[in-house]
């Protein structure tokens, strides 16, 4: 009975192609929808961890002020290399550090400038950050001991100032120092906060701090913590002991900052999957729509079908093998709206992704969830019509034309 109804259902599909497939339209479109915003959301939430991993593993950030929420310090004093050789004795759970000081600054190569950032470091950045070179090498001990104007930049500093050339062994000047090019760092693109990673030129500290600055500021300590100790714990004694450093009396608030790059991801990622549900729960509403318009052509197919019924119920058909064929009729409507949206929705899924620059994460279970539920809408939309028709007295369903 269920194959027979079925066979009557893919008959009338096809006697109103163009009917059945505006009336499936909000159906598709609502799980296209749905499984569209789920897939991007998802690709969001992946790329963001990814931008966050690529930072360095277990990562502390520490800069000087408070530089989020109210109550900024912008004339919190700076870090010295006393603090960080501080750190590395006493904090057992630190697995490297490397301070930083950075500014703005035009590089210039013949007629070519552009504005980036100058971070003046030593090696172990490197490492901390989890950057490799793509080709060169790092700088040497007496660069960075002897404040030579060496540099290793990032693919950005080299596709503007350089274009397809090999960077490597050329100078380009910053400010009024001529830097060696000696390094290409690998690329790594965008941040999670949109921050161009590849942007930058980096040289040694002590170079830096003499050419430069003018002073022996570090502004940015960045600290990798060992594979298995608490990265929360790790942050609780580089605060305790920089107070001390410091000299930050109790009550005070501290004139530094530690910001755990963990809970940096963790906010992200949770912001970017509450944006995919609340999308995905919009998106849903169309369903609702499609689901109207089903019971909307049904109710309209019974009327046309009225004699159609009058005749099998009065040749011994049962109420429920009318009911059957109607309710029938609105799921396999529903379910290939189902199935339309979800080729469409993969589609438009892969092609968003590649324009948005997210990786493309295919869920299976909102693919199965959004076609069971396409099919639920046909049968809670399509059962009322169903039961119209199958209540239909036989007389009076013979008595139209």
């Amino acid at each position: 009975m269920l194959w027979n109804a079925l066979l009557l259902a893919f008959r009338e599909i096809r006697r109103n192609v163009l009917r059945s497939f505006l009336t499936i339209l909000g159906v598709v479109i609502g799980v296209a929808s749905v499984i569209v915003m789920v897939t991007l959301g998802n690709g969001a939430t992946r790329a963001v961890a990814t931008q966050i991993e690529s930072m360095g593993s277990n990562l502390l950030m520490i800069r000087k002020g408070q530089h989020m929420g109210p109550g900024q310090t912008s004339s919190a004093p700076a870090f010295d290399l006393e603090d960080t050789v501080a750190l590395e004795r006493d904090i057992p759970a630190i697995k490297s550090l490397a301070p930083s000081a950075t500014d703005s600054i035009t590089a210039v190569v013949g007629n070519a400038s552009w504005a980036t950032s100058v971070n003046g470091t030593d090696n172990r950045f490197f490492s901390v950050r989890n950057w490799t070179l793509e080709r060169g090498r790092l700088f040497s001990a007496s660069e960075l001991s002897g404040g030579r104007a060496a540099c290793v930049i990032g693919a950005t500093v080299r596709k503007e100032l350089f274009g397809p050339q090999d960077p490597i062994g050329s100078n380009l000047r910053l400010k009024q120092i001529s830097c060696e090019v000696i390094g290409l760092l690998a690329g790594k693109g965008q941040s999670s906060m949109g921050h161009d990673q590849d942007d930058l030129v980096v040289m040694p500290l002590r170079t830096f701090q003499r050419r430069i600055a003018g002073n022996q500021d570090v502004t940015l300590i960045q600290v990798s913590i060992r594979d298995g100790e608490s990265t929360e714990r790790a942050k609780t004694d580089i605060e305790r002991l920089l107070r001390e450093r410091r000299k930050v009396a109790a009550g005070e608030q501290d004139n530094f900052s530690v910001r755990d790059m963990k809970e940096v991801a963790t906010m992200l990622t949770g912001t970017t999957q509450v944006l995919t549900t609340l999308l995905s729960a919009v998106a849903a509403v169309s369903l609702l729509v499609g689901g109207i318009g089903i019971m909307n052509i049904m109710l309209v197919s019974v009327t046309e079908r009225t004699r159609e019924i009058g005749i099998r119920l009065a040749i011994g058909a049962l109420e429920r093998e009318v009911l059957m064929q109607f309710l029938v009729e609105a799921v396999a409507l529903s379910s290939l709206g189902g199935v339309l949206g979800i080729l469409l929705a993969l589609g438009a899924s892969i092609g968003l992704a590649d324009m948005l620059k997210v990786p493309f994460v295919f869920n299976g279970g909102i693919v199965l969830t959004a076609f069971l539920f396409s099919a639920a809408v046909g049968v809670i939309f399509g059962y009322f019509p169903a039961r119209r028709a199958a209540r239909l007295d036989p007389i009076e369903a013979l008595r139209r034309e």
